[in-house]
C-alpha cells in the first residue's frame, strides 16, 4: 500500500512558481520539476516536462527514454520562441513498478532521497558547487553558502542533448520505505539533518510531512519557489 503527500509553494520572494510536479499512484508516478528561464518560460518548461513524462509513462515508456522525449519536447518548443534565450527545467521523477520495485531518475539539482531508519540522498546533483565537492574543492556545508551554489550543470531544455546525462538508480521500496522529491527551495532552506526529522516522524501522516517541510522551507527565509513530494510505503 502507498500513502502519499504533496505540496508547493511560491516562496516568500518569488513572484511566479516556477515548480510543477505530478504524483499518481495509479500509473505510479511521482515527479518535481524546477523550472527557470526567467519570467512565464521557467513555468512553460516544467509543464512540458511534466505534460511529456506523463503522456509517455502512460504509453508505456521507460523513465529514462521520457524524460529524454521531455527535453526534446522543450528545446522544440524553444526554437519557435522569438526570444533568444532558452528556458530549461530541472527533473526528478520516482516511477514504482511490482513488486515493491522502483526506479528514479533525474536530471538538475532537484532531489530525490531514500528514507530507510534514515535519510539518505539517492540523488547526486548536477551542479557547479556539487563538482567542486567531487573536486575535493570545498565541503558540502561550504556548498550551502556559495554564490555559485544555484548554477545548474545539467537540464532539459538547455544542455546540448548529446551531453544530456539522465541518471538513474532502481531499488526496492519494502514497507516502512519512503522516497522524497523535491526541488531545490527546500534543500537552500533546510538542512538533510532536519528533513530527516521531520520525514522520520511516525505520528505524522506523508501529507503533514510535506506541510512541516514546506513550513521549515519557509521559516528559512523561503527564498525560492519550493515543492515536496512524500512517497510511503505501508
Amino acid at each position: 500500500m502507498i500513502e502519499f503527500g504533496h505540496s508547493t509553494h511560491v516562496g516568500l520572494r518569488r513572484e511566479h512558481n516556477e515548480d510543477t510536479y505530478y504524483a499518481d499512484a495509479d500509473i505510479g508516478l511521482w515527479l518535481v520539476a524546477d523550472g527557470m528561464g526567467g519570467h512565464e518560460h521557467g513555468e512553460v518548461a516544467s509543464a512540458l516536462a511534466r505534460d511529456t513524462l506523463v503522456r509517455e509513462v502512460r504509453n508505456g515508456s521507460e523513465l529514462v527514454k521520457a524524460i529524454q522525449l521531455a527535453d526534446e519536447e522543450i528545446i522544440r518548443h524553444s526554437t519557435r520562441r522569438s526570444e533568444a534565450l532558452p528556458m530549461g527545467t530541472t527533473i526528478a521523477a520516482v516511477r514504482l513498478g511490482k513488486p515493491d520495485a522502483f526506479e528514479v531518475a533525474w536530471v538538475g539539482d532537484s532531489r530525490i532521497y531514500l528514507w530507510n531508519d534514515g535519510l539518505r540522498q539517492i540523488s547526486q546533483d548536477h551542479s557547479y558547487v556539487q563538482e567542486l565537492i567531487d573536486q575535493g574543492a570545498i565541503t558540502s556545508e561550504q556548498a550551502r553558502h556559495h554564490p555559485h551554489r544555484n548554477v545548474v550543470t545539467q537540464a532539459l531544455g538547455v544542455t546540448d542533448p548529446q551531453a544530456l546525462r539522465v541518471e538513474s538508480v532502481r531499488g526496492e521500496l519494502k514497507p516502512g520505505m519512503q522516497l522524497l522529491l523535491c526541488s531545490d527551495g527546500l534543500t537552500e532552506e533546510v538542512k538533510d539533518t532536519t528533513i530527516a526529522s521531520i520525514v522520520g516522524r511516525t505520528d505524522l501522516s506523508a501529507q503533514e510531512c510535506v506541510d512541516h517541510l514546506i513550513l521549515a522551507a519557509l521559516d528559512g527565509g523561503g527564498s525560492d519557489n519550493v515543492t515536496v513530494i512524500l512517497v510511503r510505503a505501508r
